[in-house]
């Protein structure tokens, strides 16, 4: 005999858990993760079941040795899992060029693209009076002191074609304008509030070919 299901049942079954206590907290943590929903974390999490070996095993030995050896550099301020970071200690960068980003996820952005040959500064934000984000709560005094150590010629000024970039990069321009390096900016190849992790390779390159000096 078949069962069936009024509209009360529905609503019922509808708050009932898909799967075991466990399995629903993983979707749940993968859900938190940018740019994952709900659906596409059950959709991960049920592709890692069906491939226990070949991804779910790697990927938990990953993320172990990451939470083991995470550590932020003392340095450019770069998330990593070594101090200095690989950037940091790769002699092969160009020490006399400094690229400031707003976060650790623009330097990694610009980067990836492999256009900028020197070494970069992370500032852990932006100045937002909205957010009450201060030039303290930012890291710009070890930015200065980088700088007035001496052997950079040129700072880049990379931040995000927003409101709140171009302040701080306003404020910093001011704050560096004692030192005798060379301020230069992106160019206008970034779209107004656009942010630096979501722009393809192509119009990150046209920004660091047309920087310009910080007027």
């Amino acid at each position: 005999m078949g069962v069936a299901y009024g509209l009360g049942s529905a609503k019922f079954l509808h708050g009932l858990p898909m799967a075991s206590q466990e399995i629903e907290a993983l979707a749940g943590a993968l859900a938190r993760l940018p740019g994952l929903g709900p659906r596409s974390a059950r959709r991960a999490v049920l592709h890692l079941m069906k491939r226990r070996e070949g991804a779910l095993m790697p990927l938990l030995a990953a993320l172990e040795t990451v939470a083991e050896r995470l550590s932020t550099c003392s340095i450019c301020g770069n998330v990593d899992t070594r101090d200095p970071c690989t950037i940091c200690a790769d002699p092969r960068r160009d020490e006399k060029s400094l690229c400031v980003v707003e976060e650790v996820s623009d330097l990694w952005a610009l980067d990836r693209a492999r256009l900028f040959p020197g070494r970069f500064h992370v500032l852990g934000g932006r100045l937002s009076a909205l957010e009450g984000v201060r030039p303290e709560d930012l890291s710009v005094e070890p930015l200065l002191r980088r700088v007035a150590a001496g052997g950079i010629d040129e700072v880049v000024l990379a931040m995000n074609a927003t409101l709140e970039g171009q302040t701080t990069a306003h404020y910093l321009a001011e704050r560096l304008e004692k030192y005798p390096v060379r301020l230069t900016q992106l160019a206008h190849g970034l779209p107004v509030g656009g942010e630096l992790d979501y722009l393809d390779e192509g119009t990150l390159a046209q920004a660091l070919r047309a920087r310009r000096p910080v007027a």
